[in-house]
């Protein structure tokens, strides 16, 4: 399928767009979220290269005498450092002018997770996620509450202004530009959802999945996407696959997109690709695209359907092998 062709379709029908599937024997594939830029400025495809590679063999070395958590949570780590990416310090706006962000993880072994969200002044959710996982009897923490048990579990605390970039400020003014333009509606159809998330699969097979975000740019002040629910945005289960999404976070919740594919993979006995191509066909059409995910099954296969311009990924073999692919040829 010729690249013209493809976006056609993205454009005109949602149908899904993956590239050749890696090989067997992944142990850990990240995202940088669905979409693309309208325009990489000067260096940008170059960096966000380099933050997904750095990503994938930090995650990598935290697994060699770690677990699949392990490489999940420093592999988004990385990102949400990073200000090239919706998560962590390249947070997106509230329309208030705010940043609110929201990460979840879980492994697939017991089924445990942890979450945080609406968060402004922790630096790395990822972890607080985690510490939400193991360090408490509940599964998802918001707001302040989530900051204060995060900071008595030794999290690094940060200010608010830490999150502020020119560039997601930016942005915060062109959408309220646009929506003032057209009266409260988004405009134009080439969507960049960001959001970030890792799936890895360890040496004794254990799975672990998580995605961390910073919503949507314009969002209101307390909103919650798909990125902080467990079934809906993350999911992982040793029997199936582990996932991370990243998206128009309300239809991945409404269908418990992650939760989906590793059920129908479970009861069904399909593939990791066809149970994700068949759950993604199911989503509701949107113009520009809806939005993509990662998957990682058991055996060490991965497929990676969306239906965005794009969903810069990368993926890394228990070889060490590293491939990203920022754009499909």
């Amino acid at each position: 399928m010729s690249r013209l062709l493809a976006l056609i379709l993205v454009v005109l029908t949602g149908n899904l767009l993956f590239a050749a599937d890696p090989p067997g024997n992944v142990v850990l594939i990240v995202h940088g979220g669905a979409g693309l830029p309208e325009k990489f400025e000067p260096g940008q495809e170059q960096a966000w290269r380099a933050d997904l590679e750095a990503a994938l063999k930090t995650g990598f070395a935290a697994m060699k005498n770690g677990t699949a958590l392990d490489g999940v949570e420093a592999a988004i780590k990385v990102l949400e450092d990073s200000p090239r990416f919706n998560a962590g310090k390249g947070a997106v706006f509230t329309r208030d002018g705010t940043n609110e962000l929201d990460a979840s993880i879980m492994e697939g072994t017991e089924r445990k997770a942890g979450a945080v969200a609406g968060v402004s002044r922790i630096k790395n959710p990822i972890s607080a996620a985690r510490a939400v996982m193991e360090k408490s009897d509940h599964v998802l923490l918001v707001g302040a509450g989530a900051e204060r048990f995060a900071f008595r579990n030794g999290l690094t605390e940060v200010s608010p202004r830490y999150f502020w970039t020119p560039e997601r400020w930016q942005e915060l003014n062109v959408e309220a530009e646009k929506r003032e333009a057209k009266k409260g509606t988004s405009a134009g159809t080439k969507k960049h959802f960001g959001t970030v998330g890792a799936v890895a699969r360890d040496s004794k097979g254990r799975l672990a999945a998580g995605t961390s975000t910073g919503g949507m740019t314009f969002k209101m002040s307390g909103r919650l996407g798909d990125s902080p629910i467990i079934g809906a945005g993350t999911y992982a289960d040793d029997r199936t696959c582990g996932i991370s999404c990243s998206g128009h976070g309300e239809p991945f919740i409404r269908h418990a997109v992650a939760f989906d594919i590793s059920s129908r993979m479970r009861h069904l006995k399909l593939s990791v690709k066809d149970a994700a191509n068949a759950v993604f066909a199911e989503l509701p059409i949107e113009e520009g695209g809806i939005g993509g995910l990662i998957a990682l099954d058991k055996n060490g296969n991965v497929h990676a359907p969306y239906n965005t311009v794009g969903l810069p990924r990368g993926t890394i073999t228990a070889d060490g092998a590293v491939n990203v692919i920022i754009k499909e040829k």
